[in-house]
């Protein structure tokens, strides 16, 4: 009898112990990770809300609560997020939620690993959208991309057509979408064009664009752009 009651003893024993190892695993998840890679930010999601295809969370870092916005994610409150430095939007007004943030983070994404590859800022140059082989018949009057990254500075502030296929679409950021373009043509390194404007596209799309060449636009946080279309009419 005593041998059994020691059996019995020893087995809640481990379970508590079991017990009190899984809520300590538990809450340590619930902790941001130290020695962070450089630029890269861990917060706690205060609350969260998801619209137009974007998560918006209200976060704490250190004190510090702010507003950040990335492509959908699942989240939820309480949860320890990471992110790279992201593009700080003012007075942001979001149609879809009727709300105006007095600042807001976009991000490209967010993550609950330090390390995940994915914790980049939008739209950087960083990037590195790669080249697709495709092979786009230039527009009779037009340009391609090569000739609009060359002849750059000559373009500035000029409407020109061109067509290409979508390869990278961003929707709803500073009231307008990102769209990136390739059409087969470089200009050195560069064959990737960014376009804004307040039309919808998908990726695979080939569309002809018409805008306004702008040069050296700089968003801040890495959104830095040598050559872009601003204010594009899609005609598919």
């Amino acid at each position: 009898m005593v041998i059994h009651m020691k059996r019995i003893i020893l087995v809640i024993t481990v379970i508590a112990l079991f017990g009190l190892t899984s809520c300590s695993k538990k809450n340590d998840n619930n902790q941001p990770v130290q020695n962070l890679p450089a630029g890269t930010h861990a917060v706690k999601v205060l609350e969260n809300m998801d619209a137009a295809g974007y998560t918006y969370l209200h976060v704490d870092e250190n004190g510090n609560q702010y507003w950040i916005a990335a492509p959908q994610t699942q989240v939820k409150k309480g949860d320890i997020v990471y992110y790279s430095q992201g593009m700080e939007m003012k007075n942001f007004h979001s149609n879809t939620l009727n709300r105006t943030f007095d600042s807001i983070f976009f991000v490209q994404s967010i993550s609950n690993e330090p390390n995940s590859n994915t914790v980049t800022a939008a739209h950087s140059q960083a990037l590195n959208i790669p080249k697709e082989q495709i092979s786009i018949t230039q527009l009779k009057g037009g340009k391609t991309i090569a000739e609009i990254f060359s002849q750059a500075q000559s373009l500035e502030g000029k409407t020109v057509r061109l067509k290409g296929k979508v390869v990278k679409f961003n929707p709803n950021i500073l009231d307008r979408n990102w769209i990136h373009i390739q059409d087969g043509t470089a200009s050195g390194n560069n064959f990737d064009l960014l376009v804004t404007s307040k039309e919808t596209v998908q990726v695979g799309d080939v569309i002809t664009v018409q805008g306004t060449v702008a040069i050296n636009k700089d968003f801040g946080a890495g959104y830095s752009y040598p050559v872009m279309i601003e204010n594009a009419k899609i005609i598919r």
